[in-house]
C-alpha cells in the first residue's frame, strides 16, 4: 500500500539502506535537491532507481525548479533561469511577461521530463508586502495579486504543456511573513478580509491546479495556535474559501517552524487534513520516524492523488528546444544578470544552507 509521504534521498545514487526503506515504506513519491544532481545521465538513473524501489514506473518525482535562487538543476548541464520578478522587469509589459513566463516554464518542463522528473514545485503564488522577510523576495512574480495571478497561471500552463505537474505554493500565502519558516514560526496578524483581498487571491484564481503546498505560518485570523500546515481550520479554509480541490502536501517537515518530533509533525499535519507529508533532507533516521506515524494514502486523499497524476499529458506540446532557448534568453538578455542562457563554464554554487542541506525553500 502506498503511504501518504514524499521523501528525499542522500546523494547521487541510492544506498542499500535507502532502497530497503523505500521498498518497505512505499512512499507516494520522491523529491530531489542539489545534492542529488550531477549530470543528466546520473539524474535519469536516479529517478529510475527511485521508482524501481516501489515498483511504479510513473511515480511522482518532485523538484524545486523555479529559477533564480531556487534552482536545483543548473549550469553546466542546464540553463540558469531567471527568478520570478525578472520577467516583468525585462519586458515592462504584463502581456509580454506572461508569454515569457509560459515559455520559461515550458523549457523547464522539457529539462525536467528528459531526466524523469514529473512534478515542479512552481508557481510561487505568494504576494510580498513591504518589509516582509526576503525569503520570498524576487521569487514572487510581482508585488500585487493581479500580476502574481497572471504570471503564475502562465507558469502553470507552461509546465502542464510540457508534461510536468505544477504545484502552487505556499497556500494560503507566504508574502506577509516577517520571519523565515526554515528557522522560526512566522505569525501573520492581518484580518481575514485583508488576507482574502491580497494573499488568498492568486490561490483562489488557480484553485484548479492539481497540487498545492502549505505554508508553515500561523494566521491569527484563521487559527491563533497552529500553523496552516497543522490547522484543521486553515485546511478547511483552503478547501472552502479558496476552493482548492486538488492534492495538498505539506512544506518540509524538517523546517524549524514546526514543533515536536518528526513523527508528531507528520501526524499533526495529516490529522489537520493535509493529504501528504513531505520530508526533504534525506536523513534516513528521520524518514523512518516519519514513516512510523504516516499511514497509507486512502479515501479522498488517494482520489485526489490519482486525479493529479491524470493531469500529466502523455504527449507534450511540440517544442524545438534549441530555438526556444535561444528565443527565451534573447528576450531576457541584458535585462537582468539572473537571466543568462546556458554557460558550460559557469558553476552554480548553493545559494543557502537550506539548499545545501535539502530543505524546501519557502
Amino acid at each position: 500500500m502506498t503511504s501518504a509521504a514524499i521523501y528525499g534521498c542522500s546523494g547521487h545514487r541510492l544506498t542499500e539502506d535507502e532502497r530497503a526503506f523505500f521498498a518497505e515504506a512505499r512512499p507516494w513519491g520522491f523529491i530531489l535537491f542539489r545534492r542529488n544532481i550531477d549530470t543528466p545521465d546520473q539524474v535519469r538513473a536516479l529517478t529510475d532507481e527511485l521508482r524501481a524501489t516501489i515498483g511504479d514506473p510513473e511515480a511522482p518525482v518532485l523538484i524545486d525548479q523555479e529559477g533564480g535562487r531556487v534552482q536545483r538543476m543548473g549550469p553546466p548541464h542546464w540553463p540558469k533561469y531567471p527568478p520570478g520578478d525578472a520577467y516583468l522587469k525585462a519586458t515592462n509589459d504584463p502581456l509580454a511577461a506572461r508569454e515569457l513566463v509560459r515559455l520559461g516554464a515550458r523549457l523547464m518542463a522539457h529539462d525536467l521530463r528528459e531526466v524523469g522528473i514529473n512534478v515542479d514545485l512552481l508557481p510561487v503564488l505568494d504576494v510580498p508586502v513591504p518589509g516582509a522577510h526576503d525569503i520570498v523576495g524576487d521569487r514572487a512574480y510581482g508585488c500585487d495579486p493581479a500580476t502574481v495571478t497572471r504570471l503564475g497561471r502562465a507558469a502553470a500552463e507552461g509546465l502542464l504543456a510540457g508534461g510536468v505537474l505544477p504545484c502552487i505554493k505556499h497556500m494560503p500565502g507566504h508574502g506577509r511573513a516577517f520571519a523565515d519558516s526554515h528557522k522560526d514560526l512566522p505569525t501573520v496578524h492581518a484580518d481575514l478580509d485583508t488576507l482574502d483581498d491580497w494573499d488568498f487571491a492568486p490561490f483562489k484564481a488557480l484553485s484548479d491546479m492539481p497540487l498545492a503546498m502549505t505554508a508553515h505560518i500561523v494566521f491569527t485570523a484563521i487559527d491563533r495556535k497552529r500553523p496552516a500546515t497543522q490547522s484543521k481550520k486553515a485546511i478547511r479554509l483552503m478547501r472552502e474559501r479558496l476552493g482548492f480541490g486538488g492534492l495538498i502536501l505539506t512544506d518540509d517537515l524538517s523546517m524549524q517552524a514546526l514543533r515536536g518530533s518528526l513523527g508528531e509533525r507528520a501526524h499533526q499535519s495529516l490529522k489537520a487534513g493535509c493529504d501528504l507529508v513531505l520530508h526533504c533532507n534525506g536523513d534516513l533516521a528521520e524518514m523512518q520516524a516519519v514513516a512510523e506515524t504516516t499511514g497509507r494514502l486512502k479515501g479522498r486523499a488517494k482520489a485526489r492523488a490519482e486525479a493529479a497524476m491524470a493531469r500529466i499529458v502523455r504527449s507534450p506540446e511540440p517544442l524545438d528546444a534549441t530555438a526556444a532557448h535561444a528565443r527565451f534568453f534573447q528576450a531576457m538578455a541584458g535585462k537582468t544578470d539572473a537571466a543568462r542562457g546556458p554557460d558550460v563554464g559557469e558553476a552554480q554554487a548553493p545559494s543557502s544552507s537550506a539548499e545545501r542541506g535539502g530543505a524546501t525553500k519557502t
